[in-house]
């Protein structure tokens, strides 16, 4: 009695290893209420392992410095309303019963590092600076909601049953790692400014984050999360790393704002992962990353690269559906080496950069649905069919692997999504033509191709070209209009359809007009492209479409006859047979030469074919007995003299061109004829109807269905 006399307003008191029975504890209290105010004030506290046996009750006791280090609270501890201006220490603490810390105040450190909490731990609306929990236990409910935190907040090893942190506020670096929670941790609309960790948290009830915001950088790595996850509207304003977290239920991200760097690279998805609207502003990285179930990035945005690709020993794997319908990418989409074991579709999706699927392996019937800059499918491998339908797209299928039949088209309209068109916007101004850029190393024997553009597209290496399958308008690189410079002399190049390769191998060679291959890239020479010339015209002719396979038969003979490594009797054939009819193909160049060679034959059948004047036959005869025998014969007939400008007339023009017209039908003219003229007309009828029966081919060859 005489010591809590002697006890005023913001004495200093200790009573380490005090234990506190009874009325003892309120005595003491009572002691240190200021009369005037009624407010508890207490300057310095001291007690270190001291005993509350029954209720302590602390609640709007405004202390200095306070140390409960070690102390046991037997009974409900209550420090509702308190206020610690100096240090709070409670490390090591024992609380039996509830913790009531609503609405307190901690101005400086609050120290509860390895406390027991064994009933709830109430912090809600409290206020902390640096608050220090590390490696305490809270064995039923922890409840700081709405509390603030107003400098570091230092969670980690704790251990929690069920922890309530919604619309908590973390002015500082907010330290979770390490924290196991074997109940409900809910975080909904909590405010983190600075850095959060939680790496190698453990998360075995649902975890809520819904609405929270986090300022700085929030750091999950190898945390595990065993039930559902729940980060709906959350706001990662710095980088999110959720490298190697386990999944192993559904996880939402549905509408989530991501501003820095995503980091989700080796992560396992055992449920359902929704990133459904989600906005990714930064790089979005999945790397590695395993999907058990659905993957639904429907509608999400993604500013940065976004990277769903392979690493160096492990696939990132997409074992249910892969969602990405709507969604939009305005750099590029990564997903090398990534492996789709039943996704029926994917897409529709936008991206403004590369779409990349090299390497990758689909097991199932997919279709995908792109509108992209850049597409990239070297090495990729589809196990079934596959059916791609591409807008703006400049495609790469190079060494692709087709097992089952697969379509390549040009999608005619914008792509649509639950029934609304999908974004453009970013691609406009491109041709939406889609372009295949190179199907060398792909087996053709399954492939359709409808309505692309072939005109840069490398062939040769393709394996069973002639089988490929080309619909709708499929262009190839034309042949170069007007007149160029080749080698020493100027051409004008027939129109026709080329392979791009041709248009390198020339343009390497001097000349103009024709387009030139990538710097660094291998040129290919005729004896190359001659077989890739004849397949495409075997898989014209093979359906059907003989007057587009003719193009292709010109290119092959052209290459032929260019083959350094042919006789050169065979090339002179071909030359003459190109000079004459175009390979069969030209009328006009045949018909030319039709023209010409009846105006040649006019011309020497005028001059030095027709005789001077018609040979009389003379009969002559023989009167024996009463037998008479009859001879006649024709005199040789008689070349014409005179100077040549005079047998330029008009009867012997006309005699002529009965001549050459009979000559052209393969007929003879009946006419007496001088030696030149007899040599004339044999050789115009052996010229002349081959030249006509050229052309004649050469329209039908256009014209056949």
């Amino acid at each position: 009695m005489t010591y809590l006399a002697g006890l005023n307003p913001g004495s200093q008191i200790n009573h380490s290893g005090t234990t506190f029975t009874g009325d003892l504890l309120p005595r003491l209290l009572h002691a240190l209420r200021d009369p005037s105010s009624g407010q508890l004030l207490v300057r310095h506290a001291r007690f270190e392992a001291a005993t509350f046996s029954d209720t302590a009750n602390f609640g709007g006791v405004a202390f200095a410095d306070a140390w409960f280090d070690g102390a046991v609270f037997s009974g409900d501890a209550v420090f509702r309303g308190a206020s610690f201006a100096g240090r709070a220490g409670f490390r090591r603490a024992t609380f039996a019963g509830s913790a009531g810390f609503s609405k307190a105040v901690f101005s400086r450190a609050a120290d509860f590092g390895r406390a027991e909490f064994a009933r709830k731990a109430l912090f809600d609306n409290a206020l902390l600076a640096d608050a220090e929990f590390g490696g305490a236990t809270f064995s039923d409910d922890a409840w700081f909601g709405a509390a603030k935190f107003s400098r570091d907040a230092r969670f980690d090893q704790a251990t929690f049953a069920k922890a309530d942190f919604r619309r908590a506020k973390f002015f500082g670096n907010a330290e979770f790692s390490g924290v196991a929670f074997s109940g409900k941790a809910l975080f909904d609309g909590a405010a983190f400014s600075g850095g959060a960790s939680l790496h190698r948290a453990l998360f075995s009830g649902d975890a809520g984050f819904g609405g929270a915001r986090f300022d700085g950088d929030a750091h999950f790595g190898r945390a595990t999360f065993s039930r559902s996850a729940d980060f709906r509207g959350v706001k990662f304003s710095g980088d999110a790393w959720f490298g190697r977290v386990t999944f192993s239920d559904g996880v939402c991200f549905s509408s989530a704002k991501l501003v820095g760097s995503a980091r989700f690279d080796a992560t396992a998805f055992s449920g359902k992962a929704a990133f459904n609207r989600a906005e990714f502003s930064g790089g979005a990285r999945f790397v590695e990353a395993r999907f058990s179930d659905n993957a639904d990035f429907s509608e999400a945005e993604f500013t940065g690269e976004a990277a769903f690709r392979r690493a160096a020993f492990r696939r990132a794997a997409f074992s249910g559906g892969a969602v990405f319908g709507a969604a939009t990418f305005s750099a590029s989409a990564l997903f090398s080496g990534a492996s789709f074991e039943s996704p029926s579709r994917l897409g529709p999706l936008t991206c403004q950069g590369k779409l990349d699927l090299s390497g990758a392996h689909f097991r199932g019937p997919v279709t995908i649905e792109a509108a992209t800059a850049f597409f990239a499918c070297m090495r990729t491998r589809w196990d079934s069919t596959a059916t791609l339908g591409l807008r703006y797209a400049t495609a790469d299928l190079t060494d692709a692997v087709m097992e089952y039949p697969m379509s390549v088209a040009t999608h005619p309209s914008a792509f649509t999504y639950d029934r609304r068109l999908v974004d453009e916007s970013g691609l406009a101004g491109l041709d939406p033509t889609a372009r295949i850029t190179s199907l060398s190393g792909v087996d053709a024997a399954h492939l359709t191709l409808t309505d692309v553009d072939l005109s840069g597209c490398l062939l040769t290496g393709t394996f069973h070209l002639d089988q490929l399958r080309l619909e709708g308008r499929c262009a190839f690189a034309p042949a170069p209009t007007g007149v160029h410079r080749h080698g020493a002399f100027s051409t004008r190049w027939t129109q026709r359809r080329t392979l791009a390769e041709e248009h390198h191998w020339r343009a390497s060679t001097g000349s103009t007009g024709w387009s030139p291959a990538s710097p660094g890239a291998s040129v290919q020479q005729p004896a190359a492209l001659a077989p890739v010339y004849r397949q495409l015209r075997k898989s014209f002719e093979d359906a059907k479409n003989e007057p587009d396979a003719a193009d292709f038969y010109y290119g092959e003979m052209e290459m032929r006859r260019h083959d350094g490594y042919r006789p050169r009797s065979e090339r002179a054939l071909l030359t003459l047979y190109w000079a004459v009819s175009g390979y069969g193909l030209r009328a006009s160049r045949a018909l030319a030469w039709l023209l010409g060679a009846m105006a040649a034959t006019v011309r020497i059948m005028m001059l030095w074919g027709i005789p001077e004047n018609a040979p009389l036959a003379m009969t002559t005869g023989r009167l024996t007995g009463r037998s008479i025998s009859l001879t006649t014969e024709n005199p040789t007939p008689a070349n014409p003299s005179g100077p040549l400008g005079s047998r330029l007339t008009s009867q012997r023009w006309e005699k002529s061109l009965r001549i050459v017209v009979n000559s052209v039908v393969f007929r003879s003219s009946g006419q007496n004829l001088t030696t030149v003229g007899t040599y004339t007309e044999r050789a115009s009828r052996l010229i002349e109807p081959a030249l006509l029966g050229i052309a004649v081919l050469a329209v039908r060859g256009r014209v056949k269905r």
